[in-house]
């Protein structure tokens, strides 16, 4: 049986605490301009009293802004409540370990949660759902050390919940892959999507430039790859070898990563990295660590082997095992078949005459469509089997608990641990298999009435990244412009999205500026199709200040500091990246654009027009309840919201990743021993935890029978110097 994954759910959940800590600090910047009195889209009109009681608004409604009134506080202030015990919880949990708690990461899906129910079309990302469902996933899987004051440091149960995280990983890989092929996407189909995607992107990197200079045919063998790690790989994550599940984990990583380099997708990369640590194992981070076990064992076992006396080297043993000569077997046939897939799938040929790769798509849409019915149901059985393993394993390190009340404490955990888990995976069937209709309607009756009863909470959802492209004929933007008299326009820049030619793409993730993002889908429709815009416009004409920092937190930089623009209307632009051949007088421009049409008319405060669309849309302003002005809780609040209006999002996110690693920098070298590494105490088994089944004879008779020899040789002390075990050793020498 495989050890249970103490390290690599360690490093789930201190990641999982970083990606909570940028969804919160990120979005606590933007609430004044978003979601205040005087935002865009004042969270006010989203909780609406209605005579009900607390918990009932709660069950219709779960969030806990609607204890802000009991707290002094309006909605606003409340949202930056919440927001400021995300951030100090999670920066708590990133530096600390035993704050990496099941309580705790209860407590920050409960705060996300409450956001999210009053965030409106600026929180619906599918990212936000997907931290929303990792978080639920990490109150099951995080330990509950807080309420125990000694409890063990792992369960027998661990592999079971932990397991979901990897179940997680798969329908949001696969679904991304099949996605991009069902929706019918010319760009897609015909793999030259990536010709487009860097530079229609919402922002781009400056590394988006240079990957878009890229030849053709190394675009199209990127989409190749992004199909096979996206839909074939995800199949290794089940895979019985270690060394599949470590490719499957390299490969989904060097994806993130490039995606990372180019393009700003705020804290998602960083989230996906994160679930793929379930792909990992004790030994395999332990390497990381400098801390593997088998480099560890040969190392004591030298150190102390006394002179003259012969012990074997297991690791060495030759001939090789049966076991693993077909595990060796077993994985180069899946390499050699990954490759003939994708070679024949892709017409993947290379063209020596023009010295490039030459690839196409090599089956069609009713194929794929049939493939994918087939293989739907299937892969649910798939699943089904991996989890049923783990649980078996999981009952396996039950038995092995030492002691009656602490083997039928452990079992009992298991039981109601696997019944969660089995619930979730069932429930989770559902958003999976809206990739096959078909196949979602087979599906036993029970379980769609399960995720309907649970849906509003968040705790499963539906993924498909880059379901289509868009901006195949160039990049739609919109260009917002301000004037006087009607007569002079000038442009408003924004600090991250694209406008001026001459501007670099800027850098800005984990950092998501909300609005720059709405901006793009914006420009994809008609402006009736973003009723937001109207409102934006609206807050600009009034020289709302918070909804301007939106824009620009340099007050120089935002053309009408000093005086709010009379008229406001935007332009339809299309933008492209200029070539590496191109070249012009002054900076190089990073795009050119061509303007298409008007996007939104020319209006001013009290113009018709603009009274029109805010009536229609319900945008128009209603007289807010007054604050309370002696209250200590919102007085502070608006204390600690002037310290941080000087800064930008990206610089107080990078600012508490700073702090945080510093931290850990200066604990890691407190930590190193002077002149020399002092002998480390050797704990036994806990009691509650299971003995040490595998290695028994080499870590008990053969560790006896050396500190007998060690003894009678008069080595004790170099033995003690060189592995740090002496107090084991004496320990059991007691016990005999």
């Amino acid at each position: 049986m495989g050890e249970p994954p103490r390290r690599p759910r360690s490093l789930f959940l201190a990641g999982l605490a970083a990606a909570y800590l940028a969804a919160f600090a990120s979005l606590y910047v933007q609430i004044p301009g978003l979601y205040g009195r005087d935002g865009i889209l004042p969270a006010r009109k989203v909780l609406r009293l209605s005579g009900k009681g607390l918990w009932e608004q709660l069950r219709d409604f779960p969030t806990l802004l609607w204890l802000s009134p009991r707290l002094g506080l309006d909605t606003e202030l409340g949202m930056e409540l919440l927001c400021l015990l995300g951030v100090l919880a999670s920066f708590g949990a990133l530096l600390f370990e035993p704050l990496r708690d099941s309580l705790l990461f209860a407590l920050l899906r409960v705060l996300y949660l409450s956001l999210y129910q009053v965030g409106q079309v600026f929180l619906y990302f599918q990212w936000d759902s997907l931290l929303l469902e990792a978080g639920f996933l990490a109150v099951l899987v995080a330990p509950l050390r807080l309420l125990k004051w000694r409890s063990t440091a792992w369960r027998a149960h661990d592999g079971v919940t932990f397991w979901l995280v990897r179940w997680l990983l798969f329908r949001l890989m696969f679904a991304s892959g099949v996605v991009k092929l069902t929706s019918r996407c010319p760009t897609w189909w015909g793999l030259t999507a990536l010709t487009y995607h860097y530079e229609t992107q919402c922002i781009p990197t400056p590394g988006a430039w240079f990957a878009h200079q890229l030849p053709v045919w190394f675009q199209k063998f990127s989409v190749v790859a992004t199909y096979v790690i996206e839909i074939a790989v995800p199949l290794l994550f089940f895979a019985p070898i270690r060394r599949l599940r470590l490719f499957a984990f390299y490969s989904q990583v060097l994806l993130q990563v490039l995606i990372i380099l180019t393009g700003n997708y705020n804290f998602f990369n960083m989230l996906t990295i994160v679930l793929a640590f379930s792909l990992l194992d004790e030994e395999h981070v332990g390497r990381w660590l400098g801390r593997s076990k088998r480099r560890h064992a040969s190392t004591v076992g030298r150190a102390r082997r006394a002179p003259g006396v012969q012990r074997p080297c297991s690791a060495a043993a030759w001939p090789p095992s049966l076991r693993a000569v077909l595990s060796a077997l077993l994985e180069l046939s899946t390499y050699g078949f990954l490759l003939y897939w994708s070679v024949q799938c892709f017409g993947l040929e290379i063209n020596w005459e023009k010295r490039l790769l030459d690839s196409k798509v090599a089956f069609t849409y009713h194929e794929f469509t049939t493939w994918l019915r087939a293989v739907t149901l299937p892969l649910v059985g798939l699943g089904f089997l991996s989890l049923s393993w783990e649980i078996l394993s999981a009952m396996y390190r039950c038995a092995c608990v030492r002691g009656c009340f602490w083997k039928f404490w452990a079992t009992l955990q298991w039981a109601v641990f696997a019944t969660a888990t089995m619930g979730m995976f069932a429930i989770s069937l559902v958003p999976f298999t809206y990739i096959d209709y078909e196949s979602n309607g087979k599906l036993w009756p029970g379980i769609h009435q399960m995720f309907n009863a649970v849906e509003r909470f968040q705790v499963v959802n539906s993924y498909g990244l880059f379901r289509r492209m868009t901006g195949v004929g160039g990049r739609p933007e919109v260009v917002l412009e301000g004037s006087y008299d009607k007569q002079t326009w000038t442009e408003i820049e924004f600090m991250y999205k694209p406008g001026n030619v001459s501007a670099a793409p800027a850098m800005v993730a984990p950092h998501q500026p909300r609005l720059d993002w709405q901006m793009w889908f914006a420009a994809l429709a008609h402006h009736s199709s973003s009723p937001w815009f109207t409102s934006f416009v609206y807050r600009l004409l009034q020289g709302k200040e918070e909804v301007i920092r939106l824009v620009q937190v340099d007050e120089s930089r935002y053309p009408f500091s000093a005086r709010p623009p009379v008229y406001i209307r935007a332009q339809l632009y299309k933008y492209w990246f200029t070539g590496s051949a191109e070249g012009s007088e002054g900076p190089a421009p990073w795009w050119r654009r061509q303007h298409v049409q008007e996007f939104f008319p020319a209006v001013s405060l009290g113009d018709p027009t603009l009274e029109s669309l805010l009536g229609q849309h319900g945008l128009k302003d209603k007289t807010p309840l007054k604050r309370s002005a002696d209250a200590l809780l919102p007085r502070l609040l608006q204390s600690l919201r002037r310290l941080s209006r000087p800064f930008s999002g990206p610089a107080v996110l990078w600012s508490l990743y700073l702090v945080a690693a510093t931290v850990c920098l200066l604990r890691a070298l407190g930590r190193r021993p002077r002149g020399g590494s002092p002998p480390a105490r050797h704990k036994g088994p806990r009691r509650g935890e299971p003995a040490d089944r595998g290695g028994g004879e080499k870590n008990g008779q053969v560790r006896r029978k050396e500190a007998k020899e060690a003894e009678e040789k008069g080595e004790g002390r170099a033995r003690g110097a060189a592995d740090g075990h002496g107090d084991g050793l004496r320990g059991t020498k007691k016990k005999k």
